[in-house]
């Protein structure tokens, strides 16, 4: 079962157009499933003072845990040009970055990255 299908994706207006560029020519209908194309032509687009206060968007601290591993990993997503790794600042455009964005803390996320299938618990997401 796929939770991604489950829980609603909820971006700002203001994300939501700078992300689209990145979903390239699938938007809206026919995006490959776990992918940020996918998950763009899903999303529920809200001002930005109705986005969730633990919702996760560009620019979101985000703390994860790894439900295989029980390990918690803690990063930024960022737009690509900002991705760097030493600052834990992810891209959207990574599996993990696609996966979380437009969820929220408490939420369980199943979703394909290199190493195979893997699932999330968002632990905390604090919007600067």
């Amino acid at each position: 079962m796929n939770t991604k299908q489950l829980n609603p994706v909820v971006l700002t207006e203001e994300d939501y157009r700078l992300l689209k560029p990145y979903a390239g020519s699938s938007l809206p209908g026919s995006a490959e499933e776990m992918s940020l194309a996918y998950e763009l032509s899903r999303a529920v687009i809200v001002a930005k003072d109705a986005f969730p206060k633990h919702g996760i968007r560009l620019n979101s601290r985000v703390s994860v845990l790894d439900m295989d591993t029980q390990k918690v990993l803690e990063f930024t997503i960022v737009m690509p040009e900002h991705a760097a790794i030493s600052q834990q600042k992810i891209s959207v455009l990574t599996p993990m970055g696609a996966a979380l964005i437009g969820f929220r803390k408490g939420e369980e996320v199943q979703w394909k990255v290199p190493a195979g299938l893997k699932r999330f618990r968002i632990l905390d997401v604090v919007n600067l």
